[in-house]
């Protein structure tokens, strides 16, 4: 082969190199969040980038073969040819053949590996973690195009890996990590917002990271601070307390003083006038579901949802009622205030 052929193989080579490497990079720095959305719309890319995430081990094994075969490649085929290319000009200064031969090694080392490093590794790197789903677009389909061709090898050196893995007691896995935890979450959104690219100005996604924490004992109304019913109460009593306070809801106590249920104004209001001052039917008080003081306010949310009930009695573990839980009040923890209609 001519030395120049060499100098050819030397960029080809160095061009496979940075493809191995970018492609290793994007396939675990790619959010699957963009990807997928891309996917759904039928791209044939998005689709095949999903692919290369979901088995991101046999993809970085496909890389990792790649760049392992285009860096011994470079040694052993563009390195004699370099340095036969030195040693020419190297003869003409005089100097002895051996030192011309070391000194044209020297060079041709420090030059191959400086291509190595800063084209073959660095740029592509950096590339990848720059755009990293344009990145996997572009790159998985090629990559992926490759690990089919050269399956069973790669396979191969997979369980390989995978079994070494276990040997030390560590479960391997075959995706790339594409969810966070809470803390994570709360984490990006805060350094988001100190970048500028994220505007928080309500509070509202704050507000949702520490609601996920509250539980139902810091959000209920102790029942010393709860506007109430008697358990004889009648539609007029609710309208007047309506007249007073505005609320539209209202917890009826039982004879001992306890929360019994609750009653809306809508419940009454379309009663006759006769049994406006007759106490309030027993079919038109609403049942109270309970809920334990210690439970966290999304579980107490996803429970009063289920049930259709605004309002809940909060609980301790030996039975005894501490509070109400409105509905509203959970609301107003993820969106700030929220006013009731008729509230005065």
């Amino acid at each position: 082969m001519s030395d120049w052929l060499g100098i050819v193989w030397l960029v080809l080579l160095l061009a496979g190199n940075a493809f191995f490497v970018a492609a290793e990079f994007a396939v675990i720095s790619a959010r699957r969040s963009q990807i997928e959305p891309l996917a759904e719309q039928g791209k044939a890319s998005a689709k095949t980038a999903l692919f290369a995430m979901e088995h991101a081990t046999l993809m970085l094994a496909t890389t990792q073969l790649g760049i392992t075969v285009c860096s011994l490649l470079i040694l052993n085929v563009s390195e004699p040819a370099i340095h036969h290319l030195l040693e020419g000009p190297l003869h003409l200064t005089g100097l002895p053949e051996e030192a011309t031969g070391t000194i044209a090694f020297i060079i041709t080392l420090l030059l191959v590996s400086f291509l190595h490093v800063v084209l073959g590794e660095m740029v592509p790197k950096n590339i990848s973690f720059s755009m990293p789903d344009r990145a996997v677009l572009m790159l998985a389909t090629p990559l992926v195009g490759i690990a089919r061709v050269f399956r069973f090898v790669i396979v191969a050196l997979n369980a390989t890996a995978n079994g070494v893995l276990r040997l030390f007691r560590v479960e391997p896995k075959s995706e790339a990590a594409s969810a966070f935890t809470l803390d994570e979450v709360s984490t990006i959104v805060a350094q988001s917002t100190k970048e500028g690219v994220l505007s928080d100005r309500t509070g509202t996604l704050s507000a949702a990271f520490e609601f996920t924490t509250k539980t139902v004992a810091e959000v209920a109304v102790p029942l010393s601070s709860l506007v109430s019913l008697p358990a004889d109460a009648t539609p007029a009593d609710v309208e007047r307390a309506v007249a007073k306070h505005g609320f539209s809801r209202y917890v009826v106590l039982d004879a001992e003083g306890q929360p019994a249920g609750y009653v809306h104004l809508k419940d009454v209001i379309d009663l006759d006038d006769d049994e406006f001052d007759e106490p309030i039917p027993a079919k038109r008080i609403r049942h109270l579901p309970s809920l334990f003081e210690k439970t966290e306010l999304e579980d107490a949310l996803a429970s009063m949802r289920k049930s259709g009930a605004h309002l809940a009695r909060s609980f301790t573990e030996q039975g005894a009622t501490t509070g109400v839980l409105f509905l509203e009040d959970i609301i107003e923890e993820l969106v700030g205030e929220v006013q009731d209609a008729t509230r005065r």
